[in-house]
C-alpha cells in the first residue's frame, strides 16, 4: 500500500497539474508492490501511466513555462522557517571548474530523467553538499540548479529553525522535511555546520544533538517528489562524520585559479570589457579574491567606467577595484583576529 506522504504527494502533483509528477510516483508505488510480490497490481500501474504518456495529455501550465514547477505559499507554520524564489540564473552563467560542472551536469539530468530512473528501481541523486570558503558559488549553485530545473529555491532559515525549548526545533525540522516531500522544488539549508556539526563537540548541547539525529533520520525518508536538498558549509571539518554519508554528492569548491579569474572578470565586465586589458597584472592582483569579490570589484570598475563617460574598462580600473577589495577584505580580517 501507498504510503501517506505518497498520497499526499500524489494529490498534490494532481491539483498543481504536474502530470509528469504524478506518473513519478505512481511508478514508485508501483516499484515497491513489485518488490512486495504484488507484480499484477504493479503491471497495471505502469499501464497506466504508459497510457497516459502516450495519449500525450495536455498541461495546464503555459507552454513557455510547462516544465516550472508553480512558486506556492509556505503553509502558516513554515512562514518563518523558509523564503522562497524563482531563479533565473543558469549553470553556464557560473564560471565553474570542469569536474564540477561535469557532476553539476548529472545531476541535473537524474533529475531530469527521474520517471525513467524510478522505473528500473532506481532514485535521481538529490541530496547534494556543498563544501568551500565563503563567496566561492555554493548559494549561487542551488541558485543555478533551481534555475535548471525549473523549480523554486526554498532557502531554510536555520535561525528561524533553531530554538532552545527542547524539541522545538526538531519540530520545525519536521514541518520542513514534510514541506519537501510534499512541494517539489530546491531546498537550501546554508552555513549548515549550525546543525550539522559533530556530535560530541565541546560546545554540544542536548538540543543540537536531538536536531542532528532527527535531521539524520529526516535525510533517509523517501522523498516521493524527488525534491533537491542542498546542504551548503564554509567549514566542512565540523560536520558529523555520520552526516556527510547521508549526501548523494560532495562537491568542493576552492578559490580561482588565474584562468577562472580572467574568464570571471571578463564575463562580469561584458561589452565594456577593453581588448588591451594586461591580464597578467589583473590576475596576479586578484589571486586569493573568492569568485563574490572577483564579480564585485568588476561591478566597481564597471560603474567608474560609466560615470565618466569612457567607453571600456581599462587596466588600471580594474587594479584599482580589485586593490580596494582586497584592503576591504585584509581589514576585515584584522577585525576578526582582535
Amino acid at each position: 500500500m501507498p504510503s501517506a506522504k505518497q498520497v499526499i504527494a500524489l494529490l498534490a502533483g494532481h491539483l498543481e497539474g504536474e502530470e509528469e509528477r504524478v506518473y513519478t510516483i505512481a511508478l514508485q508505488i508501483a516499484a515497491s508492490e513489485a518488490r512486495q510480490g504484488h507484480v499484477k497490481t504493479a503491471d497495471q500501474l505502469r499501464q497506466l501511466v504508459d497510457g497516459a504518456r502516450q495519449r500525450g495529455l495536455p498541461r495546464r501550465a503555459t507552454p513557455r513555462l510547462a516544465a516550472a514547477t508553480p512558486i506556492l505559499k509556505p503553509r502558516a507554520d513554515l512562514d518563518e522557517l523558509v523564503s522562497v524564489t524563482r531563479c533565473d540564473v543558469r549553470l553556464g552563467d557560473m564560471t565553474l571548474k570542469d569536474s564540477i560542472r561535469q557532476r553539476l551536469d548529472k545531476l541535473v539530468v537524474q533529475q531530469q530523467q527521474r520517471a525513467r530512473l524510478r522505473e528500473f528501481g532506481q532514485r535521481p541523486s538529490a541530496r547534494l553538499l556543498l563544501v568551500g570558503p565563503p563567496g566561492s558559488g555554493k548559494t549561487l549553485t542551488a541558485s543555478a540548479l533551481a534555475g535548471e530545473l525549473h523549480l523554486p529555491l526554498y532557502t531554510v532559515r536555520l535561525d528561524a529553525v533553531l530554538t532552545r525549548f527542547m524539541g522545538e526545533s526538531a519540530s520545525k525540522l519536521r514541518a520542513v522535511f514534510d514541506q519537501i516531500a510534499q512541494q517539489r522544488a530546491v531546498y537550501l539549508f546554508d552555513e549548515f555546520d549550525a546543525i550539522g556539526g559533530k556530535r560530541g563537540a565541546g560546545n554540544d548541547v542536548g538540543e543540537i544533538r536531538r536536531v542532528l539525529n532527527s535531521f539524520l533520520q529526516f535525510l533517509e525518508e523517501a522523498n516521493a517528489t524527488d525534491s533537491l536538498v542542498v546542504a551548503a558549509t564554509n567549514h566542512p571539518e565540523l560536520l558529523d562524520r555520520a552526516l556527510i554519508r547521508r549526501f548523494d554528492e560532495i562537491i568542493e569548491y576552492g578559490l580561482p585559479d588565474q584562468a577562472a579569474i580572467k574568464a570571471m572578470v571578463g564575463k562580469s565586465l561584458g561589452r565594456l570589457g577593453g581588448r588591451r586589458i594586461d591580464w597578467a597584472r589583473i590576475t596576479a592582483l586578484a589571486e586569493g579574491l573568492s569568485q563574490a569579490e572577483l564579480a564585485r570589484a568588476a561591478d566597481e570598475a564597471v560603474k567608474e567606467t560609466i560615470l565618466a563617460g569612457r567607453k571600456s574598462v581599462g587596466t588600471d580600473d580594474l587594479l584599482t577595484s580589485l586593490s580596494a577589495r582586497k584592503t576591504m577584505r585584509e581589514a576585515v580580517a584584522d577585525i576578526f583576529a582582535e
